[in-house]
């Protein structure tokens, strides 16, 4: 089974515009809700493709409710911890000649609403899988993630992460399955620019003497690149459309890899990881099944 982690889930209210302007009264002229957050969003995009995965994470108030009913109906099953207090985050993306958006800071998450947690990752099976993604809300040790895995450490679980930063760093001595980041991600982790394919692979091949063992690169319009845990790298061009929506076009490309690399397969893993975030970058959510076999198709 997957299971996904989502610290900080969302109600996305997503808001078009003709044009914004500050200071006045602003009309919309399409309006909708979206229920989000890294860690659901793959377990998302793994329903689209009929994988079936458990969300967890914190939900809290009337918005937890909705964000939880919400994915449920979509046909991923959930496990949230309850909080007492606060509510859920709302998102409010804003769409008009340009995006602007307002994030919420999300409800407290207590000592012992985190040890519920702990509980319910300490049931996981040998050969489970386990994805990371996400910031961490200011509520939360920003050590979260490499305390979680070394309180995993030792069992047969396949863990992605797709994280940023000291986050990301932190965790690699634990030798995670996958590793997601852009390739701008990957320059700020070394603190430079990358221009070429042989700088991004030199800093991937960091990435797995630290650790990692599979380091799966995206970078926008020249597609993507995966460094195996064997030296092997394999390469995808990009999907062909028109960029609609800037939300979710990573997390859908952890979850197609992880669904195509069932069979141990990484050529398709990598193509329908690259199909899966093509789809969802060309749409206004996240992908359709059908959305990502044509793109599939294409590569």
């Amino acid at each position: 089974m997957i299971y996904t982690v989502t610290f900080n889930p969302a109600v996305d209210y997503v808001v078009q515009t003709g044009s914004l302007q500050p200071g006045c009264v602003n009309r919309a002229v399409s309006e909708t809700i979206r229920f989000g957050g890294k860690g659901i969003n793959v377990s998302l995009v793994l329903a689209a493709l009929d994988v079936r995965s458990v969300a967890l994470g914190f939900t809290a108030g009337f918005t937890g409710e909705a964000i939880e009913r919400g994915v449920q109906e979509m046909g991923v099953e959930t496990d949230f911890v309850h909080l007492k207090a606060g509510f859920s985050r709302i998102n409010v993306k804003l769409r008009a000649t340009e995006e602007t958006e307002i994030n919420g800071q999300g409800p407290a998450i207590d000592s012992g609403a985190l040890a519920a947690l702990f509980e319910k990752l300490d049931a996981l099976s040998d050969g489970d899988t386990l994805v990371l993604a996400g910031s961490i809300p200011n509520t939360l040790p920003q050590d979260i993630y490499e305390t979680i895995l070394r309180r995993l450490s030792g069992r047969s679980l396949t863990v992605a992460v797709d994280a940023t930063g000291e986050l990301l760093l932190r965790v690699l001595r634990y030798r995670p399955f996958l590793i997601k980041p852009n390739h701008h991600e990957l320059g700020a982790l070394f603190g430079k620019q990358l221009h070429t394919i042989d700088e991004i692979l030199c800093c991937a091949r960091q990435l797995q003497e630290q650790g990692a063992r599979h380091v799966l690169v995206s970078m926008a319009g020249e597609g993507a690149v995966l460094l195996d845990e064997g030296g092997g790298v394999h390469r995808c061009g990009a999907a062909k459309g028109t960029v609609r929506n800037s939300v979710g076009a990573g997390d859908s490309m952890v979850a197609g890899f992880l669904a195509g690399c069932a069979g141990g397969d990484l050529e398709h893993a990598l193509r329908l990881g690259t199909a899966c975030g093509g789809a969802t970058a060309f749409s206004e959510g996240l992908a359709s099944r059908g959305e990502i076999e044509a793109l599939l198709r294409t590569l």
